[in-house]
């Protein structure tokens, strides 16, 4: 799907039917600078609002997402290509939803490795200050313990989140 040429076809659209950006964002609920980000083709619209144009401008979908007022020939083979295209975009990587679901879980834990870290930092400097070497190879075992407790459950959850259960990719 060609983003710029859909962006060109609704700014076409949208002057044929004699509509600033402004005014067509007030009717949509938008701002101005959304409807200008669609019409570059640096967004597309989503579908709610891809309905609402259709509605707006007496065509479908499946035009709008041609990036042209469509013929009956051409109809049914752009809705096809515009289906495959949607799901193609659609569709994460084994790879992507495993760094989805890591950064989640960092986001999610942060705290807590915020906290282990103050603590292991304290450990080192609690040894450091009493020239304790047995305080400060603790702060080395509990470095080493918090980095595989992070790293095992993470994995873990992203284990259970990327795949199915039976090892297939979700």
């Amino acid at each position: 799907m060609d983003v710029v040429k859909v962006g060109c076809f609704l700014a076409e659209l949208r002057k044929e039917h004699g509509f600033t950006q402004a005014e067509l964002g007030e009717k949509l609920g938008v701002t101005n600078k959304t409807i200008s980000r669609w019409e570059t083709g640096n967004y597309m619209p989503p579908v709610e609002m891809l309905e609402e144009l259709s509605n707006m401008y007496g065509l479908t979908i499946n035009e709008l997402l041609s990036g042209k007022k469509l013929s009956t020939e051409e109809y049914k083979e752009m809705a096809e290509t515009n289906i495959k295209e949607t799901l193609k975009d659609s569709v994460f990587s084994l790879k992507e939803r495993q760094e989805f679901y890591k950064e989640k879980w960092l986001k999610d834990h942060v705290a807590i490795m915020i906290f282990l870290g103050i603590c292991i930092v304290a450990v080192f400097v609690i040894g450091a200050t009493k020239k304790n070497s047995l305080i400060g190879s603790a702060g080395a075992i509990l470095f080493t313990l918090a980095h595989g407790w992070r790293n095992n459950t993470m994995m873990t959850y992203v284990e259970k989140k990327a795949f199915d259960g039976t090892g297939n990719p979700r």
